[in-house]
């Protein structure tokens, strides 16, 4: 999280380039939204487990990174890619994350959510509630992303769950008793899934990463070209994580 916010700062300060980020986590992690209050998090069970916390710098609500594609992309608010409101974003960013599942074979749709279904969600896992122009499989939750505005420019990232067991994540959140637990656990299996759910078989992470960069290159019309973080990039990071 600090990499993807101290990217932000450079392309602010016109250091780097926008940026496309691919990446996973290693231990797994739970991230909160930046407004997410840190008692949703059973501390307890958290450490039990060998898994970390961080607070993300884009709002949403708990997600468990674990098994998974991780994107992010940053620029400058004047890149006519990310330029207008954050709806016109989303859907702009939405139409990349589709062809990725599709070169993939994943058949992802992407939507406009009504108000009254977006604010109906009141648990605190990301997964199992429903935004504007994120990506769906069959109805169910596939790509779950996040943006935040600031002066220094545009940051959106989000997640592609590769496989793996998505309830993991309520048995670190705090519920009232186990009912709730398992409760919450139903719930997010009848709204959100993962690749290998969708096709039967397992995505390798460096196969959905392609599949990223060349429908990123494709659909937006961009020329990609690798490189590694800055000093002053590295600087910043080390800052933020301290």
């Amino acid at each position: 999280m600090a990499v993807d916010e101290a990217i932000l700062s450079a392309v602010g300060m016109n250091l780097v380039p926008p940026t496309l980020r691919l990446y996973a986590w290693d231990p797994p992690c739970l991230s909160l939204g930046y407004a997410q209050p840190s008692s949703d998090v059973d501390q307890t069970r958290l450490a039990e487990r060998g898994w970390q916390l961080v607070r993300r710098p884009t709002g949403g609500r708990a997600i468990l990174h674990t098994d998974e594609l991780t994107y992010s992309v940053i620029g400058p608010l004047a890149e006519p890619r990310l330029a207008g409101s954050v709806l016109e974003s989303y859907r702009c960013l939405a139409t990349a994350l589709l062809s990725a599942l599709h070169r993939l074979n994943i058949p992802g749709e992407s939507h406009a959510v009504p108000a009254v279904q977006a604010s109906t969600g009141k648990g605190p896992v990301c997964f199992e509630v429903p935004s504007n122009y994120e990506i769906t499989v069959q109805g169910k939750k596939l790509i779950g992303s996040a943006q935040a505005r600031r002066k220094e420019g545009f940051l959106q990232h989000g997640a592609l769950p590769l496989g793996g067991n998505l309830t993991r994540i309520t048995q670190v959140l705090s519920f009232p008793d186990e009912a709730h637990r398992l409760e919450a656990a139903s719930r997010l299996l009848s709204r959100a899934t993962t690749a290998e759910a969708v096709l039967g078989y397992p995505v390798p992470w460096d196969s959905a990463a392609q599949a990223f960069q060349s429908a990123f290159q494709d659909v937006l019309s961009l020329q990609l070209t690798p490189a590694s973080l800055t000093d002053e990039e590295k600087t910043r990071t080390e800052a933020l994580v301290r």
